[in-house]
């Protein structure tokens, strides 16, 4: 079975977040934990994800967390160990509660506020993380691109326009939210750049560059 079939599809993209080292089910019907919270803070900007997340755990509670019926859907789901006492259904009902609470008063979406944790940043910025990951991997420019511009060119040849547009605005929120170098540095290693910038250009004037090129690519291709 592959992830396209999985019936448990959000529900595994929240689990993820638990991932993390030192994070698990940490959340208390009071409060949400940080990757409870981490999650919250991204469905903000795309509440039908919660709606799908408390279908999927209400499927999963009917059926049973051990039901042969659902048995390889189960088995897609990261494996979050709950605290000693406390099974993973009682965990998922706690979620389940907190999510129900958000959709009940959505809140308005928080651009401003930087991501916490590693898989915020990759959830915030999925179309960036695309291109630094897929791109500007380890080694990349020896093994697969003689430069920068070959690289660059091979992703704006063979991404959609759609994901194109949607990187370039994910670099000005990037950007806007990474003021300090240190801060820009790390976020970008989050989201998977392990190729520095060419000689003599500082991070942010890549990135900006970056931005351009795929604006220019864009203009070009509606001329």
């Amino acid at each position: 079975m592959t992830p396209t079939d999985d019936r448990f599809h959000e529900l595994r993209r929240l689990l993820q977040a638990y991932e993390q080292p030192g994070y698990g089910f940490d959340d208390t019907l009071e409060a949400p934990g940080p990757a409870l919270s981490a999650y919250l803070r991204v469905a903000a900007f795309a509440p039908e994800r919660a709606t799908a997340v408390v279908r999927e755990i209400q499927e999963l509670l009917a059926a049973g967390l051990f039901s042969d019926e659902i048995a390889d859907h189960v088995e897609l789901l990261p494996h979050i160990h709950p605290p000693q006492g406390v099974g993973v259904e009682d965990c998922l009902r706690v979620i389940q509660q907190h999510l129900e609470r958000f959709l009940a008063a959505p809140p308005q979406p928080r651009p401003a506020v930087r991501p916490t944790i590693s898989w915020e940043w990759r959830e915030r910025f999925p179309a960036l993380a695309h291109l630094l990951g897929g791109y500007f991997y380890q080694d990349s420019l020896r093994l697969e691109y003689g430069s920068h511009a070959e690289a660059v060119d091979d992703y704006l040849a063979g991404e959609p326009d759609e994901d194109l547009k949607t990187a370039a605005a994910e670099i000005s929120d990037f950007l806007a939210l990474n003021q300090a170098t240190d801060e820009l540095r790390e976020a970008l290693a989050v989201l998977g750049l392990e190729e520095p910038p060419p000689a003599g250009v500082s991070l942010r004037q890549w990135l900006t560059d970056l931005k351009g090129l795929i604006e220019h690519h864009l203009r070009q291709g509606t001329a």
